[in-house]
C-alpha cells in the first residue's frame, strides 16, 4: 500500500503536465466562418421544418406509399447500415468497461522428478489477478468517446441510407408515372394522326388536297408510332430498377394517374440555412471532425504515463521452496507506473499524423457544407422554374389546341389553309403536351431532390 500511494501522488505530480487538452470534450472551432454559421444555423433547427417531417407527410401517392414501405422493410443497404450501428454500439460498450478492472483466473499445478528419484509431491496454485488501470490522463476517456462519436456517425449513414431509399424509390415512381403518360399521349395523339391520314384520303378524292398531303400525314403518323417502343423499352428499364429498390423480382410495377403533389410547407420564402444542419453526411462529417480531435487527444496521452494497479489473491500448497499440505490463502498487491521516455519517435510522429487527419476532417466539413447548400439552392431553384415554366406550358397548350381546331376547320372549309399548317399545329400542341410532362416530372424530381438535400426520408 505504501508504494501505491507513492505512484499515485506521482502520478497527481505529472497531472497538470497533461494540459487540458486531453481532457475537454469536442466543440465545433467557432473560429472558422463556415462553422460558426453552420453551428448558429443549427441550434435554430426547428423539429416541424421539412428536413424532420415524415416522408408519408410529403409523399402521399397512396401506391408510392405502399412501394417505399416495402422498400424500407427489404432493402438490404438499410439492414446493412442497421448491423453497422450495432457493431459501433458494441465497440462503445468495450470502451466503457475499459473503466473496470480485467479479472484472470489461472490454475495451475505440477510435479518434477530427477533421475532415479522418486516422483516429488505436487504443487499446486489458484490465483485471481485482477488489474486496474487508472485513467489518469484520459487515454480510456479519449477512446470511449471517440467510440460514441463512431455510433452517431452510423447512425447518421443509416438516416443517409434511408433517405436515399425513400427518394430513389420517389424518383423511380415518378419517373415510371412520367413515361406511362408520355405514352399514353402518344398513343391517343397516333389515334388522332390516324384519323387525320384517312380524312386527307378522303379530301384528296374530294380535291382539296394533293397527294403530297397525305403522303406527309402518314409520314407523321408513323413518326409517332416510331416512338412507342422507345417509351415502352424504357418503362421496362424503370420497372427493373424499381424491382431492384424494393429487392424483388423483375415485374410491372403500377403507378395512379394523379399528378398532382403538393409540400406541407411553404417554399416561396426560400430553403434556410439551418437546415443543413439535419443532413446526415453534414453531421457525418462533423462527427468525423470530432472523431480525429478525439485521436489526437488520445496521441497527446500517449506521452503521460500509465497508472496500473493489480493485485493477485488465491490458494497454493507452493509457498516458497516448501510444499505444504493443506495449502494456504494468499493475497499480492503491487502498483505500476509507466512513462514513455523514448520511443524512437513513434509518438511524435503519431500526434503529428493525428494533427494532420485533423486538418483534413476539418475540409472535409468546409466542403461538406458548401456542397449541401449548392445542392438545396439548386434543388430550389428547379423547383421554382419548373414551376414557373409549366404554368406558361399549359397556357401555350390552350392556345395551340385553338389552333389545331381553327386550322382544320379553316381546311375543311377550303379557306386558303393548306396540310401543312395544320400538321404544323398538331406537331407544335404534342411538342407543347410532351414538354409540359417533361416540366412537370422536373418540378416533382425537384421536390424530391430538396427533400433529400435537406435531409428529408424520416
Amino acid at each position: 500500500m505504501k508504494k501505491i500511494t507513492i505512484l499515485g501522488v506521482a502520478a497527481i505530480m505529472l497531472l497538470p503536465l497533461g494540459g487540458c487538452h486531453i481532457y475537454r470534450k469536442y466543440e465545433l472551432p467557432t473560429e472558422n466562418p463556415y462553422v460558426s454559421r453552420f453551428e448558429e444555423s443549427s441550434a435554430r433547427t426547428d423539429s416541424t421544418s421539412l428536413p424532420f417531417i415524415g416522408w408519408e407527410e410529403v409523399f402521399t401517392d397512396p401506391v408510392l406509399r405502399e412501394y417505399i414501405d416495402t422498400a424500407l422493410v427489404r432493402n438490404k443497404d438499410l439492414d446493412n447500415a442497421r448491423r453497422n450501428i450495432e457493431i459501433a454500439r458494441a465497440q462503445l460498450k468495450g470502451a466503457k468497461l475499459s473503466y473496470f478492472p480485467s479479472a484472470t483466473l489461472t490454475p495451475n499445478g505440477g510435479t518434477a522428478k530427477y533421475g532415479g528419484m522418486p516422483m516429488g509431491d505436487w504443487s499446486y496454485s489458484i490465483p485471481l489477478n485482477l488489474s486496474w488501470e487508472i485513467d489518469a490522463f484520459g487515454k480510456i476517456l479519449n477512446r470511449k468517446r471517440g467510440a460514441k462519436v463512431a455510433v452517431e456517425q452510423m447512425e447518421d449513414y443509416r438516416q443517409a441510407v434511408r433517405s436515399q431509399i425513400v427518394c430513389g424509390v420517389a424518383n423511380t415512381y415518378y419517373g415510371l408515372m412520367l413515361l406511362h403518360q408520355q405514352l399514353e399521349l402518344t398513343r391517343r395523339t397516333s389515334e388522332i394522326w390516324k384519323d387525320q391520314v384517312e380524312s386527307m384520303k378522303l379530301m384528296k378524292e374530294a380535291a382539296m388536297v394533293n397527294e403530297a398531303a397525305v403522303v406527309q400525314s402518314e409520314a407523321n403518323y408513323w413518326s409517332i408510332m416510331s416512338s412507342i417502343p422507345d417509351i415502352e423499352q424504357s418503362i421496362h428499364e424503370l420497372d427493373n430498377t424499381m424491382s431492384l429498390l424494393l429487392h424483388s423480382d423483375p415485374q410491372e410495377w403500377k403507378v395512379s394517374g394523379n399528378l398532382d403533389f403538393s409540400l406541407p410547407v411553404s417554399l416561396e420564402a426560400g430553403i434556410p440555412l439551418s437546415y443543413l444542419a439535419a443532413r446526415p453526411d453534414v453531421r457525418a462529417a462533423e462527427r468525423g471532425l470530432a472523431a480525429a480531435y478525439y485521436t489526437t487527444n488520445s496521441a497527446r496521452a500517449a506521452f503521460y504515463p500509465s497508472l496500473v494497479i493489480s493485485s493477485q489473491g488465491g490458494f497454493t500448497n507452493l509457498l516458497g521452496s516448501i510444499i505444504s499440505n493443506p495449502g494456504k490463502w494468499f493475497v499480492q498487491l503491487a502498483g505500476q507506473l509507466a512513462a514513455p521516455l523514448f520511443s524512437r519517435g513513434q509518438n511524435i510522429a503519431t500526434l503529428e499524423a493525428a494533427r494532420q487527419r485533423q486538418a483534413i476532417a476539418m475540409n472535409d466539413f468546409e466542403k461538406s457544407v458548401l456542397s449541401a447548400s449548392a445542392e438545396v439552392s439548386d434543388a430550389f431553384s428547379k423547383y421554382s422554374n419548373n414551376h414557373q415554366k409549366r404554368e406558361f406550358l399549359l397556357k401555350q397548350i390552350d392556345c395551340l389546341e385553338k389552333s389545331v381546331e381553327y386550322t382544320q376547320e379553316l381546311l375543311t372549309l377550303d379557306q386558303r389553309t393548306t396540310y401543312l399548317e395544320v400538321l404544323t399545329a398538331r406537331s407544335s400542341l404534342l411538342s407543347a403536351q410532351l414538354s409540359s410532362l417533361a416540366c412537370w416530372h422536373g418540378k416533382v424530381s425537384a421536390l424530391v431532390s430538396l427533400y433529400q438535400a435537406v435531409g428529408g426520408g424520416r
